[in-house]
């Protein structure tokens, strides 16, 4: 039988260090495949691990747990289980409600045996239960919808976007936006006619936008919803969308198909 496997992702090494101790004293039987600081690294280490349970810290520099949550979910092949999230924060229970129903557990800082105890009691039950775990990355995918936490809603909505070009700004209209798309530091302004970098983050720009016109589909990318044409699902079930005079298909992750189900 193949033991089960957890990866930690925890920034404070000491934190770090205890946890992986306290569950190797609590549950011998579980193997620690990974210890990772970061968000990022926690995305690499769990696509190539594949582990059963997966510790995330909840505020880890770079990336959040909840956003390595949201990029899991979005990445995540449709072979094997999804894991078990257990997110490790100092919030007090009262903010870790709502986390409740992301994740198979919480653990509060400082880390209790009694406490971690009842999440290991919580995840043995949760791993015997295969039908729940082929459900678990539905069910992830649609909380961490509301949990990542998004950007304030800005006061005033862009209309016109200037973009660099040699040494010309270049002024784009902002409907005649198809998508947005993020490059590293940057965002890539693809129109009908052109495409036009400008020097800002995905994140920051989102606020800026209408809502109601502009669509994240994926976490790099956000489409003009009075540009699409259609959402064409393929064998395996992922959909991408075809826009109205542009070739380049866009794919739609899981936590955003919600945005495409049939009325």
């Amino acid at each position: 039988m193949t033991p089960l496997r957890a990866l930690i992702a925890e920034d404070e090494p000491i934190l770090a260090y205890t946890l992986q101790q306290t569950l190797q004293r609590l549950w011998p039987e579980l193997q620690v495949c990974g210890v990772v600081d970061n968000g990022a690294s926690a995305v690499q280490e769990a696509l190539a691990q594949k582990p059963d349970v997966l510790f995330l810290d909840i505020k880890m520099p770079g990336k959040t747990g909840l956003e390595a949550a949201h990029e899991l979910a979005e990445d995540w092949s449709d072979e094997g289980h999804f894991p078990l999230v257990v997110f490790v924060t100092a919030y007090d229970e009262y903010a870790l409600q709502a986390f409740e129903q992301a994740a198979a557990d919480y653990v509060l800082k400082p880390i209790s045996d009694a406490r971690l105890g009842k999440t290991v009691e919580r995840l043995k039950a949760r791993l015997q239960q295969h039908a729940e775990r082929d459900a678990e990355l539905e069910r992830i995918v649609g909380q961490l919808r509301s949990l990542v936490p998004g950007m304030p809603v800005a006061s005033e909505r862009l209309s016109m976007i200037r973009a660099a070009v040699g040494n010309q700004i270049r002024l784009i209209p902002v409907n005649e936006v198809l998508y947005f798309e993020a490059t590293d530091k940057y965002v890539n302004v693809v129109t009908a006619e052109s495409e036009s970098l400008i020097r800002t983050s995905l994140k920051e720009l989102l606020p800026q936008l209408d809502g109601s016109q502009f669509w994240q589909v994926h976490r790099g990318t956000v489409v003009n919803a009075h540009c699409i044409q259609s959402a064409i699902r393929d064998e395996s079930g992922k959909l991408s969308l075809k826009l109205k005079n542009h070739e380049q298909m866009l794919p739609v992750s899981r936590v955003y198909a919600h945005l495409f189900k049939q009325m």
